[in-house]
């Protein structure tokens, strides 16, 4: 007995080292799952921390985890992928390039050189920036660079960055100061006048102008919009949507055509245009989320929220299942019972009120978890416009907010949006609440429906939450919660969307969101350095946004567990600026 107990004692000290082994490797199979080869980006993916892929003849890793959209291709988004070669962890950024110079000028350009950088690995490419502005990227072995289509006889700054195929970024180099060259021979032709100067819409707060191309002896770079005598944009087609408008006002505008050496034509004929009655908001607003669900926050009745916000959005439509494009909303039961039996018609009746005090109420298609079927035109737009115009007029709601998080058809969105605010009219009130991801660069789904829509959008409200460390005006990755994200971020932003329709969203409390949260006091900083260049962190936005819209946040409901200490703080704050 007691030696066959030692064979069977030694025996299991042989094997347990193989167990041991087993059990180790197999409780590091879910680790070792996280980070993979997924082979080629593809959109709507979810990709894991340090997750690689390739993309245009190129290896990405995930730097942070998220499920991919049509947008958010590696090159794109470099909060999200990090270039990597060779699947190395290079972490020492190239030296900043010296003697930074010019070396030829003309009217209209400025030809730029430098000594190359150094690196532990090499020097991938060297990033152009006019002023705070990154106008281009060069490759590594390029060590010129021209930057064309300026005035003559006008002023610019330069400086560069390094970086390497880690990602890693150099500091700035020396600035500089040059200046173009004066018109002396050469062209000396200006354009023709532009005519047929002509008012195709207006909204409360914009103006959609069109007219005829003018012609040159070279050619045409663009047009210089003014109102009254100001400038108010330059384009290089032949319409402009003049934006941040009082409503009720009359304008005039004049058009002026201009060459590449910067000649310019005389002033076309003037032409008058009056905004509409307009929506009443007040030049900077709050804006607030009414939850139709029940969650960890607290649930309230419409009539219950307080007067400091100015537009308030119902969340969310539901999607219509038997009516592709279609969408349907209803009290929520379970919020229905939990207010002891709060009706459709009790909502009603309390948006009415609330828009007698003068408050907007709207509808949001979206959120984290919703959507709309608009992947077809017919008879998705249809469905989409007739179910959405017919809960309007059903509920008396001002207009629609556009939150969806999962992709969207921007053609087909455009149409359908268009059709509702035509049945509506000018006070039809649309605002959108992108994520920060969809603000990192002009070419995303969001910058291409804002741009489509920008005559009749009155606010866009980006979600500065639930984002991680995203990228700056500067170029700099900022981390989600600080001012220096609030004011980065808007300042990138703000090159692509105007200051009187653009607000800085985030969450009412830190059990709003999964991250982001700042004390609304921070809010108010942001906004006042963002409106006045005043009271900011380290971190300075290139200009001063004083039309700046206002705030949204997640939520009116989050606010009140905390007797809503972001609207008493935010709202008075945003009545004094400018």
């Amino acid at each position: 007995m007691r030696r066959a107990l030692i064979r069977r004692v030694k025996g299991f000290r042989r094997t347990l080292p193989l167990v041991i082994i087993i059990a180790v490797f197999l409780g590091m199979l879910p680790s070792m799952a996280i980070a993979a080869d997924r082979g080629a980006w593809a959109p709507n993916v979810s990709y894991a921390l340090n997750d690689t892929v390739t993309y245009g003849g190129n290896t990405y890793k995930d730097i942070q985890p998220h499920t991919s959209l049509t947008g958010w291709e590696p090159p794109n988004v470099p909060a999200l992928w990090q270039l990597v070669q060779g699947g190395g962890s290079d972490t020492v950024a190239p030296s900043a390039p010296t003697n930074l110079h010019a070396v030829g000028t003309t009217t209209s350009s400025i030809t730029l050189a430098w000594d190359a950088s150094s690196d532990n690995v090499g020097v991938t490419g060297y990033v152009v920036y006019q002023g705070s502005t990154l106008i281009d990227n060069v490759s590594g072995s390029t060590l010129n660079y021209t930057n064309s289509g300026l005035s003559a006889n006008t002023t610019y700054t330069y400086k560069i960055t390094a970086k390497d195929a880690a990602g890693n970024v150099s500091g700035y180099s020396n600035q500089i100061s040059v200046t173009t060259d004066s018109i002396s021979g050469g062209d000396l032709l200006p354009p023709t006048v532009p005519t047929n100067v002509t008012v195709s819409s207006t909204t409360s707060s914009s103006v959609l102008l069109s007219w005829t191309a003018s012609t040159d002896n070279v050619a045409v770079t663009g047009y210089n919009v003014y109102q009254g005598s100001t400038l108010a944009l330059t384009v290089t087609g032949t319409t402009a949507t003049v934006t941040g408008l009082a409503a009720s006002t009359t304008y005039s505008f004049t058009v002026v055509a201009k060459d590449a050496a910067g000649n310019v034509s005389a002033s076309s004929a003037t032409v008058s245009a009056t905004t509409s009655v307009g929506s009443n908001l007040p030049k900077h607003i709050l804006t607030g989320y009414w939850h139709n669900f029940i969650n960890n926050s607290s649930n309230i009745k419409l009539s219950e929220v307080p007067s400091q916000y100015d537009i308030i959005v119902l969340s969310f439509a539901d999607m219509d299942l038997t009516k592709p494009g279609g969408v349907t909303f209803n009290v929520d039961s379970k919020l229905s019972t939990a207010l002891g039996g709060y009706t459709n018609a009790n909502l009603i009746s309390d948006i009415q009120a609330k828009r007698a005090q003068g408050k907007k109420v709207i509808l949001s298609i979206g959120g984290a978890e919703g959507n709309i079927n608009l992947g077809s035109a017919s008879p998705n737009i249809s469905n989409f416009v007739t179910s959405m115009s017919g809960l309007i007029t059903q509920f008396g709601l001002d207009g629609i907010d556009i939150d969806l998080e999962s992709g969207m058809n921007v053609a087909n969105l455009t149409l359908a949006v268009r059709q509702i605010q035509q049945q509506f009219g000018s006070d039809f009130i649309l605002t959108m609440a992108p994520q920060t991801i969809d603000m990192q660069n002009s070419n995303t789904s969001y910058m291409q429906l804002y741009n489509n829509l920008k005559d009749i959008t009155t606010v866009v409200n980006v979600q500065y939450y639930n984002s991680g460390c995203m990228l700056g005006r500067d170029g700099q990755c900022y981390s989600q919660g600080t001012i220096n994200f609030l004011t980065a971020l808007s300042d990138l932003t703000l090159q692509w969307i105007e200051p009187s329709q653009f607000g800085i969203g985030v969450p009412a409390v830190t059990s709003a969101a999964g991250g982001g949260y700042v004390a609304p006091s921070v809010v108010n900083d942001a906004l006042k350095c963002l409106a006045t260049g005043n009271g900011c962190g380290t971190y300075k936005p290139v200009a001063k946004y004083p039309d700046i819209r206002g705030a949204m946040t997640w939520s009116i409901n989050w606010d009140k567990t905390s007797n809503y200490n972001l609207a008493n703080t935010v709202k008075p704050f945003l009545s004094t600026l400018p």
